[in-house]
């Protein structure tokens, strides 16, 4: 089996589901959580932001990572901070800190993260590593700035193709 990671475009962090966790009288379990100092993992907020969407692209990255040893089967692209594993553990106030950001190139607080990450990971996963986004491709919000980095090695599943962000 080929080595493959996946890169998973993020949940929108201004929404009216992130409103519920921005709402200081929140006591559902994930919002107590957020805003306690060891917070929450990532992947489950953006799994509550964008329900089955973002859901689903985790679970498919999880049962078909195969990562090569010591580099991370499944990272998420953030607005400002490049990429993060799903279990990163994320605050209310770093999830307030995404919402301001933009996902746009011409914005270097988003792009320089994301390239200073993308190439470390490139670096770590060798050249012969599948690197598959699932996100939107029909932008270049993601796909410009990762195709120059992963080169051939970037794929997108049919099946992801339009949907979602």
């Amino acid at each position: 089996m080929a080595d493959r990671i996946f890169i998973l475009s993020p949940a929108h962090c201004g929404g009216e589901r992130a409103q519920l966790l921005y709402n200081d009288a929140a006591q559902f379990p994930l919002a107590r959580r957020l805003r306690k100092k060891q917070g929450a993992p990532l992947g489950e907020v953006f799994a509550f932001l964008s329900g089955l969407y973002f859901r689903g692209k985790l679970a498919y990255a999880q049962a078909f990572a195969a990562p090569p040893p010591g580099v991370p089967g499944i990272v998420v692209i953030t607005t400002n901070e490049g990429l993060r594993a799903p279990t990163f553990p994320l605050t209310i106030a770093r999830l307030r800190r995404y919402a301001r950001g933009d996902i746009d190139l011409r914005d270097p607080r988003y792009r320089r993260p994301l390239e200073r990450d993308a190439k470390l990971l490139a670096a770590a996963a060798g050249p012969d590593c599948e690197v598959v986004l699932l996100g939107s491709v029909a932008t270049g919000k993601y796909v410009d700035l990762l195709l120059k980095v992963f080169g051939p090695a970037l794929r997108f599943p049919a099946d992801f193709a339009g949907r979602g962000d």
